[in-house]
């Protein structure tokens, strides 16, 4: 029997990665999206052949270098859909590995453009902070400021969309709470 595949998602600076945290640390296994493409990048990796050829400036010391790609993709309004036609199955058939070897009875898939992107997910948690509490999360990063922010924003489906879309919400302005909420949620899907 396969596992109950939960989708985790929510807007940049909602708290994923720390949702994610929560539910490994319960011992559900959870696939990490931003982790795949990071393994498909790296030298050897699945990405490299493919994506170098559409950006040879790309490929350096074997792997994809990702601030080579962002400069394309600022240049070129064709190369983010060209990555993404590349990338796109890549990922999603590293996700089907994972949960073809899932024994339990969850596997939480942490894809943060769920929604944007689609997956396959029997159910979707978006987790969801206040703006002021995202923003303030997300400029604390190193090397991130309000215009980058924005623009990223601006990529991305609305929170207030994709809490309306979700079968299940976690808010995680309070992270004990969140932490709570999600015991709560793998005791109601593991059944």
């Amino acid at each position: 029997m396969r596992p109950y595949r939960l989708g985790l998602t929510g807007s940049i600076g909602m708290g994923k990665s720390t949702t994610a945290g929560f539910f490994r640390a319960l011992g559900v296994p959870v696939w990490d999206a931003d982790a795949a493409v990071h393994r498909l990048y790296a030298p050897g990796g699945a990405a490299v052949g493919p994506v170098g050829a559409l950006c040879p400036q790309a490929v350096v010391d074997g792997g994809i270098d990702r601030g080579a790609l962002k400069d394309w993709i600022a240049r070129d309004k064709g190369a983010l859909p060209a990555l993404e036609a590349v990338v796109h199955p890549l990922v999603a058939a590293d996700r089907a590995e994972f949960v073809a070897g899932v024994t339990g009875p969850l596997v939480v898939l942490d894809i943060p453009l769920l929604f944007e992107v689609g997956a396959d997910v029997d159910g979707v948690l978006v987790v969801s902070a206040p703006e002021a509490v995202q923003r303030a999360r997300v400029l604390a990063r190193p090397g991130m400021d309000a215009a980058q922010l924005d623009a990223i924003l601006a990529r991305q489906m609305p929170d207030a969309q994709k809490r309306a879309r979700a079968d299940f919400v976690i808010e995680t302005t309070d992270m004990d709470s969140a932490r709570a909420a999600v015991q709560d949620l793998v005791e109601r899907l593991q059944g």
